[in-house]
């Protein structure tokens, strides 16, 4: 007998990456400490990609995210959402300004 999953919806959020050198060096290590101090665990991927630990800096700097890129963050379990607005707000914002 094959068993049924229940398919659970996991919250993703979508965000342009602002950075002018992408999600490389500095702000990849603002991302990796901002997803560390979450609830919840968070990975992010390339649109299109294999998802890697948001806490992850080596997997977040071999994502290859470039300025302008849009990357998905996505989480699961009780405050989920909350988690990736803040890692997507740093996202969206140009860490060399």
């Amino acid at each position: 007998m094959a068993s049924h999953r229940l398919q659970v919806d996991v919250p993703e959020v979508r965000v342009r990456v602002a950075s002018a050198v992408g999600l490389h060096a500095r702000p990849a290590a603002l991302v990796a400490r901002l997803a560390a101090e979450q609830p919840v665990a968070v990975t992010i991927r390339k649109d299109g990609g294999e998802p890697v630990p948001a806490v992850s800096l080596l997997g977040l700097m071999t994502l290859g995210v470039m300025h302008g890129d849009e990357v998905v963050l996505a989480a699961e379990g009780e405050n989920a959402q909350s988690s990736l607005d803040k890692i997507a707000g740093l996202i969206a914002t140009d860490f060399d300004s």
